[in-house]
């Protein structure tokens, strides 16, 4: 059985950082794409950023464009844990932040790590 567990979401104040990380279990998730989703209250649950492994030791990373420059996705050398750097957090930014795991589509999803930033 796949499983995601994200950890490190909180509370922070506009222009502040948070880390989030997801480790995945269930699976090998070398050939994974692992990436982060959010869904703000009354709102739809958006891309945020992704990485695919495209060679050894290296990765692709992809973002949403209202994160790029503020956001950083790293994939870890167990190749089963993402990590999301968010600097410069915005109170838009607010949002439950969701670690997604699959091959060609987002299969699995975690549960959901809230952040919220105050203004």
């Amino acid at each position: 059985q796949v499983q995601l567990v994200e950890s490190g979401g909180g509370l922070v104040q506009a222009g502040g950082s948070l880390r989030l990380s997801c480790a995945g279990s269930g699976s090998t998730f070398s050939t994974y794409a692992m990436g982060w989703f959010r869904q703000a209250p009354g709102k739809e649950r958006e891309f945020v950023a992704g990485t695919r492994w495209s060679g050894r030791n290296s990765s692709y990373a992809d973002y949403a464009d209202f994160v790029k420059g503020r956001f950083t996705i790293a994939r870890g050398l167990a190749k089963n844990t993402v990590y999301l750097q968010m600097n410069k957090l915005k109170p838009e930014d607010t949002a439950v932040y969701y670690c997604a795991a699959g091959g060609y589509e987002y299969k699995y999803w975690g549960q959901g790590t809230q952040v919220t930033v105050s203004s």
